[in-house]
C-alpha cells in the first residue's frame, strides 16, 4: 500500500499549520490547499474551524468548501472535521442570537453551552460508545483538549443510514454535549485532535489507517 494523502481544507479558518505538522507525523503525505481538485482527490479531506460559526460558513463557502464536502461523501471518499470544521457540518449556527446556516450533513444545531464557566478551555474526558474506529486503543479516562463556548447539546439524527446508525461520542462541561462522530465516511470532532498529545496522535493515526 503506498502513503495516505491527506489534504487540509483552507478556507481562511483553522489551525491548518499545527493541523498539518500533527498529520505528517502520522506517515501521511500532506498538503494545505483551497484547491478543488486536490481537496477532491486527496485520500482524506480534513475540514478545521476556529473562531465563529458564521465566519467559518463564509469562508468555506467562498471556496465552495460546501460542494467539496458534498462530492466527496457522495462517493464515500472520507472527510474529518475538527472543532469548529465539526460544527459547520450540522445544520445551523446560533451564536449571540444571530443565526447562521451550516453545510446540512447532520441535523441539528450548535448553540450556546449552559456552563458556568465558558469557554470550555483545557482537558476532558469522553464517552465512547462501542464499536467505536476512532477511540480504538485508548483508555476510557484519556482525555482530550478542547477549547470552545458552543457545541451541538443535542444529536438529533436518529434513522439508520448508509454505514449504519452513527457512532456518537458525548462530554459533560456543565451539560452533555456532542464531542464526537463516526458516521460512514465523515467523522467529527469537538475536541482539537492536534493539539491533544499522544492521544490526539493516536486519534489521527486512527482516522488515517481508514484511509
Amino acid at each position: 500500500m503506498g502513503v495516505p494523502s491527506v489534504a487540509i481544507l483552507d478556507y481562511g479558518s483553522g489551525n491548518l499549520r499545527s493541523a498539518e505538522r500533527a498529520l505528517r507525523r502520522t506517515g501521511a503525505d500532506v498538503e494545505v490547499t483551497s484547491d478543488h481538485r486536490a481537496a477532491l482527490e486527496a485520500d482524506g479531506l480534513v475540514v478545521p474551524g476556529v473562531g465563529a460559526f458564521a465566519a467559518c460558513m463564509e469562508g468555506l463557502l467562498a471556496v465552495g468548501g460546501d460542494r467539496i464536502i458534498d462530492t466527496r461523501l457522495a462517493g464515500g471518499r472520507p472527510v474529518l472535521g475538527i472543532c469548529v470544521g465539526m460544527q459547520i457540518l450540522f445544520e445551523r449556527g446560533v451564536e449571540h442570537g444571530v443565526e447562521a446556516k451550516g453545510v446540512g450533513e447532520w441535523p441539528g444545531a450548535v448553540e450556546r453551552l449552559d456552563a458556568d464557566v465558558l469557554p470550555h478551555m483545557g482537558w476532558n474526558t469522553v464517552r465512547v460508545p462501542a464499536g467505536s474506529e476512532l477511540f480504538a486503543g485508548l483508555d476510557a479516562d484519556t482525555r482530550f483538549y478542547f477549547v470552545h463556548s458552543y457545541a451541538v447539546r443535542r444529536w438529533e439524527l436518529v434513522s439508520e443510514l448508509p454505514g449504519g446508525q452513527p457512532k456518537v461520542t458525548t462530554a459533560h462541561h456543565g451539560e452533555e454535549f456532542v464531542a464526537a462522530v463516526e458516521n460512514g465516511p465523515l467523522w467529527a470532532t469537538q475536541f482539537h485532535p492536534e493539539k491533544s498529545g499522544d492521544a490526539g496522535a493516536h486519534i489521527l493515526r486512527n482516522w488515517v489507517r481508514t484511509l
